[in-house]
């Protein structure tokens, strides 16, 4: 019986494949490369711009004139080959992807690394470089060694103030960060039930942190449902009870909150063990936990309060900015002394919008804390929304309450 990698890619485990693409989408930093590819490729036509996507997302607006630059060149190629085209403010790759885009059983490729945070609609998605993706725009098809995969058993429900990011960095703690190079994961138990598809984003997102190829989740009526809000349809899948390479059990109700230490992902910390040390920011934001559900539950945290530090908040895309508008969630995370971003990967990468300075040291929502990733000289905890609000409001790390408390 197939896992769902072999079943979407045709082949067992091992096994290399060619197929063809149903979306393909590069950012503004990738697809500058990959433009570049294509044109030394002989750029002889597209194999179906409709199935194609450049959002600009990483460097937005432009830092500077270089960047300016190769976003025109860009923004033109894109517009006058009648691409998939989403211009500054229009949010991150992933996150616009996930927006009534990807459906499960797709192959969905993407110019970078989080792309296997759409493996959570039941889809094979994951991450190529600029000139694989030049190849694809020319053939529509790419190859694939079909990949083992590692079953994720969730069982229960999370309890007190955990959260998705709390299982997300849990499964990184217990793989490490090589522990699944170029597996699947595969997010299977009764506990998976219980999570939203914008958990499930969250979970994919981080499975590349463990050497991934990608991160999956069968779909079901939550992902039908999801799908449904943008007038779609497709169908469930069931397991067919395969024989992973490797079964790791969760209990969700025994998961606390927890913080990733720099450098590393996958050095995992319990939040109470932290409790006090100093913050100079907190960002919240990403392809991971930049959704409407985070910057809703962070408001609820710090409405009618003040933020201790600066702490800057980026919406994962338009359609996140303009619901926290409608909601009034954006006033009162201004009113609480937030900063908003411009929709897109903000300080993430450490191009702008938030770059640390040496010794300062940042609470993030994102998903990498590596070495001078958001500045040189800067320290980066990651962590969940709920750790990051409560963060925010003492000035330093801080353990959440579960939400029915207080």
């Amino acid at each position: 019986m197939g896992t769902l990698s072999e079943r979407i890619l045709g082949a067992p485990a091992g096994a290399y494949v060619d197929r063809a693409v149903n979306r393909a989408f590069v950012h503004d930093g990738t697809g500058v490369l990959t433009l570049e590819s294509y044109r030394q490729m002989g750029a002889k036509g597209l194999f179906d711009p409709s199935r194609i996507h450049v959002i600009f997302d990483h460097i937005v607006p432009a830092n500077n004139s270089t960047t300016a630059t190769l976003h025109h060149e860009l923004r033109e190629f894109a517009v006058g080959s009648f691409l998939n085209f989403s211009d500054i403010g229009g949010g991150i790759c992933h996150q616009c992807m996930s927006e009534g885009l990807v459906l499960p059983g797709e192959v969905v490729v993407g110019a970078d690394s989080h792309s296997c945070t759409l493996g959570a609609f039941g889809a094979f998605a994951t991450g190529v470089g600029a000139t694989d993706m030049a190849a694809i725009w020319l053939t529509g098809e790419t190859w694939f060694r079909v990949p083992e995969t590692i079953g994720i058993r969730l069982s229960g429900r999370l309890s007190g103030a955990a959260e998705a990011k709390d299982i997300a960095l849990s499964v990184v703690g217990r793989l490490g960060m090589d522990g699944a190079t170029y597996k699947a994961l595969e997010f299977i138990g009764d506990g998976t039930a219980t999570l939203s598809m914008d958990d499930r984003l969250t979970i994919c997102n981080l499975a590349v942190e463990t050497g991934a190829k990608t991160g999956m989740f069968y779909a079901d009526r939550i992902t039908l449902s999801y799908l449904a809000g943008y007038g779609l349809t497709a169908e469930e899948q069931t397991s067919e009870r395969p024989v992973y390479e490797q079964e790791i059990e969760i209990e969700l109700d025994d998961i606390p909150p927890v913080v990733a230490i720099p450098p590393r992902v996958d050095s995992i910390r319990a939040v109470h063990d932290l409790t006090g040390l100093a913050l100079d920011q907190v960002f919240v934001g990403t392809c991971t936990n930049g959704r409407y559900s985070d910057l809703s539950r962070f408001a609820r945290i710090v409405r009618g309060k003040k933020v201790a530090i600066r702490t800057i908040i980026v919406p994962a895309s338009r359609s996140v900015l303009a619901e926290a508008i409608r909601t009034g969630v954006l006033a009162d995370l201004v009113a609480a002394g937030c900063t908003i971003g411009t929709p897109g990967c903000g300080p993430c990468l450490g191009a702008h919008m938030g770059v640390l300075g040496e010794g300062e040291v940042c609470l993030s929502t994102a998903n990498r804390n590596f070495r001078n990733r958001m500045g040189v000289g800067g320290e980066i905890y990651i962590g969940s929304v709920a750790t990051a609000a409560a963060s925010a409001l003492e000035g330093e790390i801080t353990e959440p309450e579960a939400p029915d408390a207080g």
